[in-house]
């Protein structure tokens, strides 16, 4: 029997060992899309106990919780903070198999020291010991980053966002990058609630700036049927050219990435059997009139919402490109399945689920309307469906050809979400292994909202270094540690920096 998550833990082979000991264990972390808040890195946060830290935000475990009978009041309620960690721990001791697992005790070892599993027997004297420590300095927001050797760190920012906590951390000199992600969810989102809304404050930013990126054209104006400022962006090309204005402002604080987060039709493509998008579909006058339809307080079919969706996704691609930036494209969530929940705790708390809608057309479509004209941004694919695997690992390979040299291109992303776990690591990479090349992946990320989720890349690493070393051992692979040492160390840590131009 194997000791319980000791230094070898996943590493089931002495390649693999090797692998991660040497190579991948002391790397640098370059953390490219998570949710933390940087205003609670600008200020140092400490914490006041684990509970703050673990519970805090992370709709994972709140998930968990609520599957195993936790009222609402121990999970995203006002309930005693003690008792909310038994909860978390009778929850923690009944998910054998789930990644929380063993996440949890990753962050118990590397963070406090702690190697205890933790149980409802356990959990006062893990709790007692790890607030102790939480008290120290040792243990703010930003000693936290530094222990586990983070270099980068992107954010994920609404482009109306003033980014004041980016620039006070600018000004710090603190010697972690924290940058952030462009993400225009809310103005794409033509068919969701509160976007007329949205779109005046969107005006607003574009147009008050204060920076030179504030001011749009001569006069303030922000394009055809709209003024910066003004609340009014009626036509498509406003909306883009506003977006544009607070992406200039965002690159010039740093931003290197942009997330969009595509949940229903995004692309129309033509009819029949081509796969080639119907350029006359996806047009700045069908655009236009599903924006007028919306804002006129119609509801508008799937097929015009695509329309629009389309239009904005191609034309910011192109503004993305222009500034040799990544766009990630998070594919198949399905939001808020429980209307009673949503109204009760809001959005990201947990409700969210695995859509199964086929977009292999569409996303042909908008990848091509880009490339076209040769002004395809770095892209990355992630799916929230396994089913989708392959497809995206097939879908990058269309795309790659490039005079520049990017190596990846266009990448698979990691495994995204449900599928955040070791069958599912290890079906993303063989996927990408066997339909387009391993070599050139950027690796991974923590799509997190707690300060404490960043050994989640020390279990990629283990589970990376696992999956080679045990086709080197098969005789699939042979076994030259230098070409092999390199190979984890490029998707461990150099492609991504390359690729994102850190």
């Amino acid at each position: 029997m194997k000791p319980f998550m000791d230094q070898d833990f996943l590493l089931q082979t002495d390649t693999a060992k090797k692998l991660f000991h040497e190579d991948a264990e002391g790397l640098p972390i370059l953390d490219f899309h998570n949710h933390l808040g940087p205003k609670e890195i600008y200020e140092d946060k400490c914490f006041n106990n684990l509970s703050d830290v673990w519970l805090g935000g992370d709709h994972y475990k709140w998930r968990a919780m609520r599957a195993n009978g936790v009222p609402e009041a121990l999970v995203t309620g006002d309930g005693d903070p003690y008792q909310k960690f038994l909860a978390w721990a009778d929850t923690v001791e009944k998910s054998m198999g789930n990644p929380l697992y063993h996440w949890t005790h990753l962050e118990l070892q590397r963070y406090f020291g702690i190697t205890t599993p933790l149980s409802s027997a356990t959990a006062d004297a893990i709790y007692r010991e790890a607030n102790s420590q939480l008290q120290k300095p040792d243990f703010s927001v930003r000693n936290l980053l530094r222990r586990q050797k983070v270099e980068v760190l992107c954010t994920t920012d609404d482009p109306a966002d003033s980014l004041k906590w980016h620039r006070k951390l600018k000004e710090d000199g603190f010697e972690i990058k924290v940058l952030p992600s462009f993400r225009p969810e809310k103005a794409i989102g033509i068919e969701k609630a509160g976007f007329a809304d949205y779109l005046k404050r969107l005006a607003e930013a574009a147009g008050t700036d204060g920076s030179s990126a504030g001011a749009v054209g001569a006069g303030g104006t922000v394009g055809t049927g709209g003024t910066a400022g003004s609340g009014e962006l009626t036509s498509v090309d406003a909306i883009v050219e506003a977006l544009k204005k607070r992406l200039a402002f965002f690159v010039s604080m740093g931003c290197r990435v942009s997330d969009h987060s595509l949940e229903n039709e995004f692309y129309l493509t033509g009819s029949g059997n081509s796969s080639a998008g119907s350029p006359e579909r996806v047009t700045r006058q069908a655009a236009d009139q599903a924006l007028a339809k919306r804002l006129s307080g119609a509801t508008l079919t799937e097929d015009e919402a695509a329309a629009y969706h389309g239009y904005l996704l191609r034309e910011m691609g192109k503004a993305y490109a222009s500034y040799g930036m990544v766009m990630q494209l998070h594919i198949g969530a399905l939001r808020n399945n429980s209307s009673r929940m949503f109204k009760a705790v809001g959005p990201d708390t947990g409700f969210d689920s695995i859509d199964d809608f086929s977009y292999a057309r569409q996303l042909s479509a908008l990848l091509d309307s880009m490339d076209a004209d040769n002004a395809l941004p770095r892209t990355i694919l992630y799916y929230v469906n396994r089913k989708d695997t392959d497809m995206l690992a097939a879908m990058a390979g269309n795309f790659q050809g490039n005079e520049e040299g990017i190596r990846g291109k266009v990448q698979l992303g990691s495994a995204w979400w449900f599928g955040d776990h070791i069958p599912g690591m290890e079906r993303q990479l063989e996927s990408l292994a066997t339909i387009g090349l391993l070599s050139t992946f950027v690796g991974m990320l923590t799509d997190s909202r707690s300060f404490l989720s960043f050994p989640r890349h020390e279990y990629f690493r283990r589970i990376l270094c696992n999956v080679i070393g045990r086709w080197v051992e098969n005789g699939e692979y042979p076994d030259q540690p230098e070409v092999l040492g390199g190979l984890v160390k490029d998707i461990c840590y150099r492609n991504a920096k390359e690729y994102f131009r850190f």
